[in-house]
């Protein structure tokens, strides 16, 4: 079943989201692992969740660009 036509401000908003999404989880990861390494006392979880970040957002961005590929717009 073909799916209904987004609006030109719909897919602009989804693409625009996609900006921020890279930036946001790459933080989150070195935040995570930065407030880890202190807790625990080492030194390495800040790489390590660092990469974890970046990895977990280019993984959503892939994800999100190939959901939004094979939709049709007007």
């Amino acid at each position: 079943m073909p799916r209904k036509p987004q609006s030109t401000w719909a897919v602009v908003g989804r693409y625009s989201s996609l900006a921020f999404l890279l930036p946001a989880s790459t933080f989150a990861g070195y935040a995570v692992g930065r407030l880890l390494d202190r807790w625990l006392g080492t030194s390495f979880l800040t790489v390590v969740c660092l990469l974890l970040g970046i990895a977990a957002g280019f993984v959503e961005l892939f994800r999100q660009v190939l959901k939004n590929d094979g939709q049709n717009h007007r």
